[in-house]
């Protein structure tokens, strides 16, 4: 298949039958009929009919230039639909006194040029919303125009150019307008570019306006919303609207979109558009006649920024047991970084395919092409999530929900309320939702370069772990359809740069890029990580950095950079025994890191109590779920709904922004000196400074809770209430009893730290004295150890008392011999 062959341009046709047309033998560069005219054929008119000799100043505008669209592409492209010449699909042109013969019609379409343009006018000037919403749309009124108003609002703001044009709504008008706009949106969507300036300098702009560039209308929200999976090759060079997530995003690259040629000869010049990413070199000067002596002027050839996007099935969309599709996206101009990798978007735009070449250095192609999609339209997904501010700007709600918002924070029992409305499927679990609510809502950020520290975290981190079948697994699977750029992940199934990063090898530019994992994005939202005991060490590893400094260090294959995951983590983790064991510490019971479980703000306990007064109101709740008579289902009423939940909780992480006053840091000094005081008699410790930064965190989120902009007493009071409730079983001591902070420092508690210290004495003083000979076997020792005392020591407690002798020079053991050193 040869890519060069002929009818690569776009022609026009005059008759009244749309299935007849006539072809030029200039190219389609101009119509065949001779009768036409340069006044009936408008070269300045803003659709890009691939004459590079018209104007680049809108008709009707003065001196506002124009602007390539390479999202909607070139017209010069084939198209090769067949058309209808059945009566429903005539165009009846009622907008003009042109016959039906004298109308100008694209080639290969239905598409007349002057009837969409004056049908695109008059939607601008009559289309009115009936279900006008004063909330979604402030300050437009429902008894004028919609889109004119519109226009209206781009002349006194002239700072966004771009019309976003809702699909519904011409479908609602002139549906065989919509139909011409899905099935032909690269010749349809130049026509209502030109239609809208016409009206806007005509109906709306003073004589004197001159704008950066003209207005650009952007359609969304075509009517078939389609998933990744279901295009197909009938949707080539159709609108189409998809939804995904996006997983990879590019840098800016420059696409060249004009090719300025100098002879080296006469210094004649010549520009040459580029159509479908190829540069056709002239190959003859057409002064001088000299073969092959243009040479490309790269300074003076035009430039569209260009990013490439990686858009995938999001998780909860996938079916199961399939894997995920994804499809590469083209943006420009200022959809470049529009969205970031994590984000998920509803796409709107035109579903491209492009021929690959057998070889780089022939025009043969295959017969499988490559599809992309040229997009016009990003439509973040924030409104059923919860949103979240990263830059600190305003978030989109409107007044009159921030007033209910506010006048609900004022209610005495809006934290209780709050926390029962997360998940309220869950029975129980009081003081976890808490804990969960101050993790969505989250601290103040903090910067201390001055002080030398550099920022310090806001993210709270959350650890639920205990007996199976306790509901961790699902309160996980609710956070993480609550907050926009959640990840959810499996501690089997996840590697180390399943977690940060890999590298891969770019398809276009076959350059190594980073791929990011979940903790990159999930970047300002909350990770969930479920069956975290069953991560690999090198998969937890890579963790250390990302809880505490909120932030991951790359170098990989030459690519050296440290990259943003300021991410809190939820996790869930079960202990080995299947049962939780209440003779075995923490660290015993799931096997995890000392440092790692550290680094978390609250860890929850959530055991199976086996109580029958329990178990009956937990059976109870779960059979009013599945009962079919409504008035019989348990339901408290003072529940949130889920989007005035996450509107609130949005509210409160980016607006608020608390202080800690005078009696709120007085008690978080004298908490914390109680903490260290507890302990301090039988040498155990209960507080680092680690623990007072969390109930600082905690502190401040409980305040943005209550939308105070000072962090009080009863913020501090709640904080240590719920850090004591969370950590009083989790690092109890199961042989004292007592609170012990050094069980996740050190992952010992001090009483097993002293019994240690006791049995390396012990040993030492049998060794001296009943072990005559420079080496002993292990097991001859260790009888010998029994021997003299009446405790009985187990092999555990002997090995541990061999490494500490051997860590201080006394003995080293060679596998089941120990060697003596002298002194």
């Amino acid at each position: 298949m040869d890519s060069d062959q002929p009818g690569s341009s776009q022609l026009f046709q005059r008759s009244s039958e749309l299935g007849r047309s006539e072809v030029s033998s200039n190219g389609g560069r101009m119509p065949a009929s001779s009768n036409l005219g340069m006044s009936e054929f408008d070269m300045s008119s803003p659709l890009n009919y691939g004459t590079p000799s018209g104007s680049s100043v809108a008709p009707g505008s003065n001196s506002t230039p124009m602007k390539q669209r390479p999202d909607v592409g070139h017209l010069t492209n084939v198209r090769q639909f067949e058309v209808n010449t059945d009566q429903s699909t005539r165009i009846d042109s009622e907008y003009d006194g042109a016959s039906n013969e004298n109308r100008l019609v694209i080639w290969g379409t239905d598409v007349c040029l002057e009837d969409s343009r004056e049908r695109f006018k008059k939607f601008l000037l009559n289309y009115k919303m009936e279900d006008l919403c004063p909330e979604d749309h402030p300050g437009i009124k429902a008894d004028e125009p919609f889109y004119f108003q519109k226009l209206v609002a781009i002349e006194y703001v002239r700072n966004n150019l771009f019309f976003n044009l809702d699909s519904s709504h011409l479908k609602e008008f002139d549906p065989q307008l919509y139909r011409q706009l899905v099935n032909y949106p690269s010749e349809l969507i130049p026509i209502l570019d030109m239609a809208t300036n016409e009206v806007f300098y005509e109906k709306v702009a003073t004589p004197d306006a001159i704008l950066e560039h003209q207005i650009q209308v952007r359609p969304f929200n075509v009517d078939r919303t389609k998933s990744l999976r279901s295009l197909d090759p009938n949707d080539i060079d159709q609108l189409v609207t998809i939804r995904g997530m996006v997983i990879r995003a590019t840098s800016l690259v420059p696409e060249m979109s004009l090719a300025f040629f100098k002879c080296a000869v006469c210094n004649n010049e010549e520009e040459i558009e580029i159509v479908k990413g190829r540069i056709n070199e002239p190959g003859v000067c057409n002064r001088c006649q000299t073969t092959k002596s243009m040479r490309l002027i790269h300074n003076r050839c035009k430039y569209i920024g260009k990013q490439i996007i990686k858009l995938q099935e999001a998780p909860e969309e996938m079916p199961a047991g399939e894997t995920p599709h994804s499809i590469p996206l083209h943006a420009y101009g200022n959809l470049v970084d529009a969205i970031q990798p994590g984000d998920r978007v509803n796409v709107t735009g035109i579903f491209r395919a492009g021929s690959i070449r057998v070889n780089p250095r022939n025009r043969n192609v295959k017969s499988v092409y490559r599809t992309h999609i040229d997009t016009i339209h990003f439509d973040k997904k924030s409104d059923e999530m919860l949103k979240r501010d990263e830059e600190g700007s305003a978030i989109d709600i409107t007044p009159q929900r921030i007033e209910e918002i506010v006048k609900l924070s004022e209610e005495l029992d809006i934290y209780d309320t709050l926390a029962n409305s997360i998940a309220p499927s869950i029975f129980g679990n009081e003081d976890i939702k808490k804990g969960i609510l101050l993790q969505l809502v989250g601290a103040c950020e903090k910067n201390l370069s001055e002080a030398g520290r550099g920022k310090v975290r806001s993210e709270i981190h959350v650890l639920l772990c205990g007996d199976p079948g306790t509901s961790k697994s699902q309160l996980l699977s609710a956070v993480n359809r609550l907050v926009p750029r959640g990840q959810y992940t499996s501690g089997k199934g996840s590697s180390a740069v399943g977690l940060t990063a890999y590298v891969t090898k770019d398809v276009d530019t076959r350059q190594l890029v980073l791929q990011p994992g979940a903790l990159v994005l999930s970047d300002n939202g909350i990770c969930c990580i479920d069956e975290f005991d069953k991560m690999t060490d090198s998969t937890r590893s890579v963790l250390h950095e990302v809880m505490e400094s909120c932030t991951l260090s790359v170098a990989k294959a030459g690519i050296i950079c440290r990259l943003n995951a300021r991410t809190s983590v939820l996790a869930a983790a079960n202990p080995v025994e299947s049962a939780w064991n209440a003779n075995k510490t923490i660290v015993e019971n799931i096997q995890l890191p000392h440092t790692l479980m550290s680094r978390f703000d609250l860890i929850f306990l959530v055991l199976d109590p086996k109580d029958e007064a329990y178990d009956r109101r937990l059976a109870a709740h779960l059979v009013s779920l599945y009962h079919t008579e409504k008035e019989d289902v348990n339901v408290d009423d003072r529940n949130l709904d889920q989007k005035l939940l996450r509107d609130y909780l949005g509210y409160a992480r980016a607006m608020v922004k608390p202080v800690l006053n005078v009696e709120a840091k007085t008690e978080l000094i004298n908490s914390y000196i109680r903490m260290r005081q507890v302990g301090a008699n039988r040498g155990a410790i209960c507080a680092y400074p680690r623990q007072l930064e969390s109930l600082i965190r905690l502190s401040e989120a409980h305040a943005k809770v209550r939308l105070s902009d000072v962090v009080d007493k009863l913020d501090v009071e709640e904080a240590m209430r719920l850090y004591r409730e969370a950590l009083k079983q989790s690092i109890m001591d199961p042989k004292t009893g007592a609170i012990d902070i050094s069980i996740l420092t050190t992952g010992i508690s001090a009483h097993a730290r002293a019994q240690q210290a006791e049995h390396k004495n012990a040993l030492k003083i049998v060794i001296e004295r009943e072990v005559k000979g420079q080496t002993v076997k292990a097991i001859e020792l260790l009888s010998i150890w029994r021997r003299f005392t009446d405790e009985a020591v187990t092999t555990q407690q002997f090995d541990l008392a061999v490494q500490a002798l051997e860590s201080d020079d006394v003995v080293a053991r060679h596998g089941d011999t120990i060697r003596i050193n002298s002194n």
